[in-house]
């Protein structure tokens, strides 16, 4: 046993907001570079990061619209 489990659809989303939230530090890095020393690499670099959260969000958005309705009935 190799210590390797499926993810699950829980678990995918929870890996999509992870993956969100290591590419908001980068941004607050890129962002940091940019302000220190403006270069049109770092500014493309914001600009792919920015499109890879969009790719993200849309990737979030459709996995809620999939996903089952919780019970919300017990608090």
């Amino acid at each position: 046993m190799n210590g390797f489990t499926a993810s699950s659809r829980e678990n995918d989303h929870v890996q999509t907001v992870r993956t969100i939230a290591r590419i908001a530090q980068m941004l607050v890095e890129l962002r940091d570079e940019y302000v220190e020393r403006p270069r049109e690499d770092t500014l493309a670099q914001i600009e792919q990061r920015l499109d890879d959260m969009i790719r993200l969000r849309d990737d979030l958005a459709r996995r809620n619209k999939d996903a089952p309705e919780e019970d919300s009935g017990s608090l």
